[in-house]
């Protein structure tokens, strides 16, 4: 028998944005467990904004697992967040509602900021450093200091050893500023790798002594970017069909959710959808080919295949919860006929 190490990692119930939890205990198993052996597991609820005192109970499942390479015979358990029967989602559990379609392509990009005692990685102890642009991609050490190329390709490796799909890894337009991809086919599964993402990111800064500001304008009305968490996405019509027409009626359907999209892009969100620094205005929808100041960018791969493949909305913000982001995007297109649907009809 081997006894191993199960980090059960949750959302808790703070609001704008959810904290990411975390507990261990160890089992023992024959050999490396299933899914289905792992067991529920209670905690205080009344601890993270998900229960009163006087009943406190709340209940974690197990859904997904991941190699924790930072561990011998470690394995991080996400877990869905239940009401004491076990069986009931709790009402913070946004997972358990999302708009789940296995045929959906999701790409996240994670923007982020390092910080060090209240402020960007890199910026001086007062004022700022020289004005953003060679940051972007940048290489050396007057760009991107000391140390945070070392901890986002340790990042890097503990996210392909859990078997996340992560996609690549860039120095971003702000000093202290970064920014990592993940990728996932399924809305569900691509969320709950962006999660994972960002709990091994928050785990692993720990030991350097540095902070993760997800805020998406940390650094308030100034000349400096703030972070969003781009979303590409495709359905499976959309990357076999498409077509012109489709886009265009799929484009006013966004037009006419707009608020319900900007309520779960991420909270703050006026603050950095201004029209300034690529960014279309929070209020206005706009759509533009390789547009990176309209709300939804079409690349030209895009438009030269007919109007198929993927698209990307640049709207998100880089403390939006993917599960609530990944399933307002699903609700939209479901709204929108397809040819097949239509003849139907």
């Amino acid at each position: 028998m081997t006894k191993y190490k199960l980090e059960y990692i949750w959302l808790d119930g703070y609001k704008p944005t959810p904290n990411l939890r975390g507990k261990t205990t160890i089992k023992e198993f024959e050999i490396y467990p299933t899914l289905e052996q792992l067991p529920l597991w209670g905690f205080d609820g009344s601890s993270t904004l998900q229960a009163e005192g006087h009943s406190s109970d709340c209940v974690l499942k197990p859904v997904a697992m991941y190699p924790d390479a930072a561990r011998k015979n470690g394995i991080l358990v996400l877990c869905e967040v239940m009401m004491p029967d076990g069986v009931t989602p709790h009402p913070t559990n946004t997972r358990a509602t999302i708009l789940d379609d296995e045929g959906a392509w999701f790409g996240f990009e994670q923007e982020y900021f390092f910080y060090k005692n209240g402020r960007p990685l890199g910026f001086p102890d007062s004022g700022y450093p020289a004005p953003q642009g060679p940051y972007y991609t940048g290489v050396g050490y007057k760009h991107v200091g000391d140390i945070a190329r070392q901890i986002v390709e340790e990042h890097l490796d503990l996210c392909l050893a859990a078997g996340i799909n992560h996609e690549g890894i860039n120095a971003e337009v702000a000093k202290g500023q970064w920014e990592f991809q993940v990728f996932g086919k399924g809305s569900r599964t691509a969320a709950d790798q962006m999660w994972m993402a960002r709990y091994l990111m928050l785990r692993l800064t720990e030991k350097y002594g540095i902070d993760i500001e997800f805020h998406c304008k940390p650094l308030g009305d100034t000349d400096w970017n703030g972070s969003g968490m781009h979303c590409n996405f495709s359905t499976a019509y959309m990357r076999e069909v498409g077509g012109k027409e489709y886009f265009e009626a799929m484009m006013k359907a966004f037009e006419a959710n707009l608020d319900d999209h900007i309520a779960v892009y991420g909270p703050d969100n006026h603050m950095r959808l201004t029209g300034k620094h690529e960014t279309a205005p929070w209020n206005k929808f706009s759509y533009g080919i390789a547009d990176r100041g309209a709300s939804i960018r079409v690349p030209h791969s895009f438009v030269n295949n007919g109007y198929k493949g993927y698209l990307e909305d640049r709207r998100p913000n880089s403390q939006g919860d993917p599960y609530q982001i990944a399933s307002q995007v699903l609700k939209t297109i479901s709204s929108v006929p397809t040819s097949k649907s239509a003849a139907a009809a």
